[in-house]
Order: structure tokens, then sequence, then C-alpha cells
């Protein structure tokens, strides 16, 4: 049997960070029940239509902790061949009880994502997050108590007045803790969030790209010594733990996106859900909206980008056994240019970042590629 993995997007939240741009909803909770009628929808109406073996599934948002965790256990009944190795589900603190982490795991959630984001209080009020660093250690301990062993940490770099000393100590205080995956990602300033705005009115300041360089390789190299693999950009893992469904969507696997905004890459195509809450609450899932329909070339060429995110690179064997063809031939161009500016290096069978690469890389994704 065919294997697919699935997204689940829930996008509702206490309240909205203000570096966020995801598509979700503060203060929107009488739509609940409404929109987990049109997800349960589409998502019976998928698999009375198609059969797969699911081996992950991620529900992300928004915040799915938020909101009532049964709407959480019918969608998971929903999905036929269920046993997936993993389940995971984003959780904020100050938004579950030991109650909601109790079921979670009666109904095979495996995989939690705890947004931590630092550790310091000041730092998270200027970003927006809910929580205080206390809030996060009692979802923690309670995530423990119940028995999840694999829990991933979201860290953030780069946040207005953030300094070496903030970071090294989240560091140590999240290693102290011992969870299975660390995520580091550098804040993003995208357009019509309020972190925009603030900066915008220069109300926050953010670090000099020098220094945010500076935390990057801090983090690299703190969470190695502890024992931490760099396996992604962004993405650390005790050894065994890396994100199974982070990698499937990196090494080009298929998946699909259930919920409003949601994305999937099926048969060659990727394509989405309308971003409009009433249209989606109007089964508008039904049509869906064409992103790329990639022909042979533009797979190839996708292969290799998302191949460059892992900190292994691109496997010229796995290209070759994918496609029929020599990586260092089909992109020999595209390839001479970067390895001239010292941003890849090849090393026996793998085509990966240099350290100069991965710096740009987490800087400046989009301009890299």
């Amino acid at each position: 049997m065919k294997k697919l993995g699935i997204y689940i997007h829930i996008p509702f939240c206490k309240q909205k960070c203000y570096y966020c741009d995801f598509v979700s909803f503060a203060n929107q909770e009488g739509l609940q029940i409404d929109y987990f009628k049109s997800l349960k929808k589409e998502i019976s109406d998928f698999f009375i239509k198609n059969r797969y073996e699911i081996p992950t599934i991620y529900i992300g948002g928004g915040t799915p902790s938020f909101v009532d965790s049964e709407f959480i256990k019918e969608i998971l009944k929903l999905i036929p061949n269920n046993h997936a190795d993993e389940i995971t589900i984003e959780v904020n603190p100050g938004t579950v009880t030991l109650e909601k982490l109790q079921l979670y795991k009666k109904i095979g959630i495996n995989r939690l994502s705890i947004g931590l984001q630092s550790t310091q209080d000041r730092l998270l009020k200027k970003i927006g997050r809910i929580h205080t660093f206390e809030d996060f250690l009692n979802t923690y301990n309670m995530a423990k108590q119940v028995g999840f062993e694999n829990i991933n940490v979201d860290l953030m770099i780069g946040l207005p007045n953030q300094t070496i000393a903030d970071i090294k100590q989240s560091l140590e205080i999240a290693t102290k803790l011992e969870p299975k995956h660390i995520s580091v990602y550098s804040l993003i300033v995208e357009e019509n969030t309020k972190i925009a705005d603030l900066i915008t009115n220069n109300e926050l300041k953010l670090p000099d790209e020098e220094l945010e360089r500076n935390m990057y390789w801090y983090v690299k190299n703190y969470l190695e010594l502890n024992g931490y693999n760099h396996y992604e950009i962004s993405n650390f893992a005790k050894k065994g733990f890396e994100s199974k469904h982070n990698l499937d969507c990196w090494n080009q696997e298929e998946y699909i996106g259930f919920g409003l905004a949601a994305h999937s890459y099926l048969n060659n195509t990727r394509f989405s859900n309308t971003e409009d809450l009433r249209e989606y609450l109007n089964n508008s899932w039904k049509n869906k909206i064409i992103q790329e329909k990639q022909n042979e070339n533009s797979k190839k060429y996708e292969y290799m980008l998302l191949s460059l995110r892992k900190i292994e690179g691109v496997s010229i064997q796995n290209f070759k056994e994918k496609f029929g063809e020599n990586p260092l031939f089909t992109f020999r161009e595209e390839l001479n240019k970067l390895v001239k500016k010292e941003l890849l290096i090849v090393d026996n069978d793998k085509i990966k970042l240099t350290n100069k690469g991965l710096d740009l890389a987490n800087l400046v994704w989009k301009e890299f590629v």
C-alpha cells in the first residue's frame, strides 16, 4: 500500500504571536464546532475514495492544544489504517491540562512539540507569547508525568534585545530537561505582522546580522556538544528521534494536508485549501488551489533544494536511483557557481552546504535558493 503523510491544520489560538503570519485566528472560539464539522467532512471524503498507509501525522496550527481535546480525538478516529509511527501535536504552554495530555496519549499521539521560544519572560512578552517560562516548565513536567518521551522544544534566536547570554541560558535550561528534539529558528519578520509594525515604528530593535550569526553558531556548537545531532538547518535531535514527518517532506515524500490553508504534495502536484475561513466552512475544501504541477525537471530541482536543507545534503546515489541521472551533470552549471562561492561542497557521495552556505541558508534561505 502506498504511503502518505498527513498534516492537519487547526487555525485557532488564544492570542496571535506578534511574529506569526500563519493562517490562524484568535477570539474565534464560536466557529470551532463548524470548523471541525467541515474538517471531518474533508477527511472522510478523502478516505472514502483513497487507501494509504499512514506513516506520520502532524497536527499544527494555530495552537492545536487550545481547542477541546475531544475534537482531536474525533479527527484521529477518521483516519483509517492509523498505525502511524509518529503522531505529533503542537502544544503551547498555558493551553493544556494534565487531563488533556492524558487524552492525547490515550488516542495515540506519541510526540509533542512545545513552543518555548525563550526562557526569558521579558523576551516572551516582546514577541507576544501568552506564556511565561514557568508555564512552559509546568507543561513540560506534566507531559513527562503522563509518559511522553518524544518531546520537541522550540527555541528562537534573533529576537529583539536578545543577547548571547540569553541564548546560553535558554540552551542550558532546555538541555537539562533532556528533550529528544530541539528546533531553533531565526526570527523572520514577515509583512503585515505586529512585530513588523513595532520594528518600523522603532519600538523594537533586532540584533544585527553578525550577532544573529554568532547566535546560530553558538546554538549549533552547544547542542552538538550536548549530544544533539544537527540534521537539518534548524533542527537538532538525539539519535533516532529526528522528526519523521519533516524528514519525509524534505525527502520529497507525498503528504496530504487537511484543514484551512493546508498544503499537500500528491501525484507530482502541490496544492492547497482556501485561506478564507468562511469559504472553508462552506466546504470549499473540495476546490483545491493548484500551486504547482511538476514536470520531471522541476521535480529534480525541488529534490535538490529540499535535500540541501538536511545537513547530510544530497545523496548522489539516491538521486541516480530516483531520477536515473547524476546530479553533478544535470545541475553542473548551478553547482559550479555555488561551489565557487564556497557555499557547497561535493564530498564523496554527498553534495552539501559548507559552513558558509549553512550560515547564509539559516538567515536567508529564500535568497540562497
